[in-house]
């Protein structure tokens, strides 16, 4: 019987997150009950608010009349550096001045009215800001045609033919909802204009396909290296096109290359755990690289969830005395979860056994889901931005190479993401020491190989100053790499990309605790590419001279090439 009430349970959940796109009701009620309590018990502070509301309210009004007759007068308010909302000059002009900073000025009161209430949890207050902020970024003057001159001056121009051709987009995109339509795909193909970096598929399983490319050199350097993407993202973020191909670019300098290329879970995958993303991934990927290239160590990198997948490897096999690995790079990876920046939004009790029930009815996460909590922490540029080009000003969307990559989504199986938001986001496991392989705990302090660490200036995903915290965690010699860019953009960074810098500092193991912000200070800015210091320290890592290129597999050893490079995990859709 209780297992029935159980099963009843799991089913309205899973029922209620289809409308909810995921999100806790009684998170979000629980956030919104304490902040309105500790409001409600905090008369100053209402005080106070109401004081500001009343003061600001009336400068602004003085300012606005006089906006009316003076065309140069300076902004009430100072967009943020990074706010591009109301960059065009149009918006400088009356009466869009008026109306945009009327807008700036009712976001910084509600932010104002959403922080620093006596009494409230960090958690719920970051919470009931991130709600309010999305409302706010729904009614935006830029949304709408009347209130945006962008839209208005487009509208005149044209004839009223942006709004048309964005009503005709818009109907094309209620269709594809309501009828369950997979859009048009783009016109970039995996395979013939995305990952195309030749090579062979020379071992799968049930979770990963491991590709060996095809080498460029005459010789290579005697250490393989073998990247780890995440499994939440397909692996050719780090194949793109010519040029922009980081798989290439070491190819290139002479390294032999493996990459794994995740399966695509369905719901018959929906019990595999961490545990198998670790044994069937990396260890099966290190076991089959040791029969191509036996007797050598390997320089393993890892990209965001896979480098967090490398970092509990590499502890495991410090641990057990495994010393294949000859060094470690990290790719915009958590080791330690205290400050995943806004995704905790979504990281609480409540809401992982509402996403748990969620997943126990399809046995994995949609790709939705995901799509959907990424599109809130970036509503500004992945919805409203997008829905103001498309539908008001009647632009076709382009199509980039990063674009069509981020429409490949995958899903996560009900078991591991189950165990991954847990022991790390909920619990940080990892980083105490908790985390167990094998049936034993491991520490990341036991690894003792060189590790370099990358992280993005702008990363919502994994903020910089979170994946910094790996220099407390790990007892080894960490060269740590700040570039700009995001978790994404910042990563493909081939050399001749405009407009990239980065700063690098090394710390070894009996150095100094150094504050981020210091760090930040210490550490000048070099231009151009991280791309090539980081294959400066490879091969410093590396043993001296070169020798004659693996084959592509080991038939001698059982190691077959099976399929050409990309192969077909990556065609899974």
């Amino acid at each position: 019987m209780p297992e029935i009430k159980t099963t009843l349970d799991r089913l309205i959940h899973a029922m209620e997150g289809r409308y909810t796109k995921g999100m806790s009701p009684a998170s979000l009620l629980l956030a919104y009950m304490d902040w309105l309590i500790h409001m409600g018990h905090s008369p100053g502070k209402m005080a106070e608010m109401t004081e500001n509301i009343l003061r600001k309210n009336s400068a602004f009004m003085l300012w606005a009349s006089r906006a009316v007759f003076d065309p140069e007068i300076k902004p009430f308010i100072k967009p943020l550096s990074d706010d591009r909302r109301f960059k065009d000059p149009a918006w400088n002009k009356f009466p869009y001045n008026v109306i945009s900073q009327n807008f700036m000025l009712n976001e910084q009161w509600w932010h104002y009215a959403t922080t620093n209430i006596p009494g409230v949890a960090k958690h719920h207050e970051n919470m009931v800001t991130f709600s309010a902020r999305q409302w706010l970024d729904m009614l935006s003057p830029t949304n709408f045609a009347a209130t945006n001159p962008v839209v208005a001056n487009k509208t005149l121009a044209s004839g009223g033919m942006n709004l048309m051709q964005g009503m005709q987009k818009l109907i094309e995109d209620m269709q594809h909802t309501l009828l369950e339509e997979q859009p048009a795909e783009s016109d970039l193909k995996v395979g013939r204009d995305l990952a195309v970096t030749p090579g062979k598929v020379v071992y799968r399983n049930r979770l990963i396909e491991l590709i060996q490319y095809t080498p460029t050199t005459e010789k290579v350097k005697a250490e393989p290296v073998l990247i780890v993407p995440a499994w939440i993202m397909k692996y050719y973020i780090l194949d793109l096109s010519p040029g922009k191909s980081m798989v290439q670019y070491l190819v290139d300098q002479g390294y032999t290359v493996f990459m794994v290329s995740w399966h695509n879970p369905t719901v018959e995958d929906r019990d595999l755990s961490m545990k198998d993303y670790t044994q069937k991934g990396i260890m099966a990927a290190l076991d089959v690289i040791n029969k191509i290239v036996p007797d050598q160590k390997i320089h393993a990198a890892g990209y965001c969830l896979g480098g967090t997948l490398l970092s509990i490897a590499a502890a495991a096999m410090a641990r057990d005395e495994d010393d294949r690995l000859q060094s470690m790079t990290l790719f915009t990876a958590q080791t330690d979860f205290t400050e995943a920046g806004e995704l905790m939004l979504f990281i609480d009790e409540s809401q992982l056994s509402y996403m748990e029930d969620m997943m126990w009815d399809k046995g994995y996460l949609d790709t939705k889901q995901m799509a959907g909590a990424f599109m809130l922490l970036r509503s500004y540029d992945l919805l409203w931005s997008r829905m103001v080009n498309e539908y008001l000003l009647g632009d076709k969307p382009g199509t980039s190479e990063l674009m069509a990559w981020n429409s490949d989504a995958t899903r996560m199986p009900y078991r591991m993401h189950s165990q991954y938001l847990r022991l790390l986001f909920l619990n940080n496991d990892l980083a105490s020491g908790r985390y167990i392989v094998n049936d034993r705990p491991i520490s990341l302090r036991d690894v003792r190989v060189p590790v370099f660490a990358v992280a993005t200036v702008t990363d919502h995903v994994a903020p910089w100053k979170s994946v910094y915290k790996i220099n407390d965690l790990f007892n080894t010699e960490i060269t740590f790499v700040l570039t700009s860019g995001g978790h994404n953009a910042g990563i493909v960074s081939e050399p001749g990309h405009p407009r990239r810098n980065f700063q690098i500092g090394l710390q070894r193991a009996e150095d100094k605790h150094i504050p981020p912000d210091q760090w930040l200070q210490q550490h000048e800015k070099h231009q151009g590419s991280w791309w090539e210091p980081w294959v400066g320290w490879l091969e410093s890592k590396s043993s001296p001279g070169h020798v004659l290129p693996p084959t592509l597999g080991n038939p001698d050893d059982g190691v077959f090439p099976l399929c050409d490079a990309p192969g077909n995990y990556v065609m899974e859709k």
